[in-house]
């Protein structure tokens, strides 16, 4: 492929005007620069259950409409997913499997246990994509300039380690008084600017630890 491969570490395929993902890659690249193609499927795993060495994916800038993580099996080290400047309005992170004899669903466990950066801005998703809780590490997550509507109770459940939350400039007007209770270590950011909150700031608030947060709540329509 026209992917530039530096021997070691970095496999870098940015510009180069793919639309598939090449089967040359190396899989003990450290970081991988796919931005800026014409990729429209991603697949994570290629059936071999091969692991890959990867730490930073970057996918930003291409033509993806809906990506799974749960196929994510041969990633055990990554640390940051970059989906920016995209399409997708699906962004899969808990497909429920039936549980062999019973009608219930099942989630995947273990799923990308080192991920701490997921970054999906300027995509068209208009909820906040369910089971984020999935992803033990879970640090960072940058949603802003999508199409999100509110804030659920469940959104953010079991992200125990998430610091940082970016949903600026969606079209948000409801968020739920418990959406960000439990999530102890929040204390960085929470940037709700430019959205179309009416509600009463305190409701927003209530369960955040004002001592440790930035929020930022600008330009909104109060």
């Amino acid at each position: 492929s026209e992917c530039r491969w530096d021997g070691q570490f970095l496999l870098n395929c940015s510009f180069t005007r793919i639309s598939t993902i090449p089967e040359d890659i190396s899989q003990i690249a450290v970081t991988a620069d796919l931005s800026y193609n014409n990729i429209k499927t991603f697949v994570c795993s290629d059936g071999r259950n091969e692991e890959w060495m990867l730490k930073h994916l970057n996918l930003s800038n291409n033509l993806i409409s809906e990506f799974t993580l749960t196929t994510c099996t041969n990633l055990p080290i990554l640390e940051t997913l970059n989906l920016n400047g995209n399409a997708i309005h699906t962004l899969t992170l808990d497909m429920p499997t039936p549980v062999h004899g019973s009608k219930k669903y099942s989630t995947v466990d273990g799923l990308l246990p080192a991920l701490k950066v997921l970054s999906a801005e300027r995509n068209n998703l208009n909820t906040v994509p369910r089971g984020l809780g999935l992803l033990q590490s879970l640090q960072t997550v940058h949603m802003s300039s999508n199409a999100i509507q509110q804030i659920d109770p469940k959104d953010f459940q079991n992200c125990s380690q998430l610091k940082h939350i970016d949903l600026r400039n969606n079209k948000i007007t409801k968020i739920h008084p418990d959406a960000f209770r439990d999530l102890n270590k929040l204390q960085v950011v929470v940037d709700l600017r430019e959205n179309a909150l009416t509600i009463p700031l305190p409701q927003i608030l209530v369960s955040l630890n004002f001592f440790q947060l930035e929020v930022y709540l600008s330009k909104n329509a109060w």
